[in-house]
């Protein structure tokens, strides 16, 4: 049986979220690695990042650009203004809007460390040309919005074996 299957015709969709899947944990290993060498876990490295590039930010907005629970987030912020890299702070729009932004200690750190972690990014993706880096993101961000859309749009119930008998 498991014969048959490796001679029939491949699916092409779900050979990309198989490559897709191994190809991001591959190149997820440098960044974690990288990032573990500076003494930091990945939300943390991705709560100042996030800062460090976009300026102060609301929680939630930290909390959708690094895709972690709402719980984690306070936790690792918690931990951040804990060790001086990261404050809070009212926005001054909207009381009820916590900013958060990088202390002079944080950006420093950003400063000494995200240079030598984009060289092990660049690194870890150098098996593609930058031409080829430019044609996968765009790629890969329209199957990003494109999945995101589906998510969003009703679509018809997935066919079960009972409804064809």
């Amino acid at each position: 049986m498991a014969q048959a299957k490796r001679g029939a015709a491949r699916d092409p969709a779900l050979e990309l979220w198989v490559v897709l899947a191994r190809a991001f944990d591959a190149v997820a290993r440098h960044a974690r690695a990288s990032v573990a060498g500076f003494g930091l876990g990945e939300t943390e490295f991705g709560v100042l990042e996030a800062l460090y590039h976009k300026g102060a930010l609301p929680v939630c907005e930290v909390q959708r650009r690094i895709l972690v629970e709402s719980s984690s987030t306070t936790y690792v912020v918690d931990k951040l203004v804990t060790r001086g890299l990261v404050r809070r702070e009212r926005s001054a729009d909207d009381r009820r809007v916590i900013l958060l932004q990088l202390t002079a200690r944080g950006r420093g750190l950003m400063d000494r460390i995200f240079p030598p972690h984009a060289d092990v990014i660049r690194a870890a993706v150098g098996a593609l040309s930058p031409r080829d880096q430019a044609r996968a993101t765009r790629l890969i961000r329209k199957l990003g919005l494109g999945a995101a859309r589906a998510l969003r749009e009703p679509h018809p119930p997935a066919a079960t074996a009972d409804a064809s008998s």
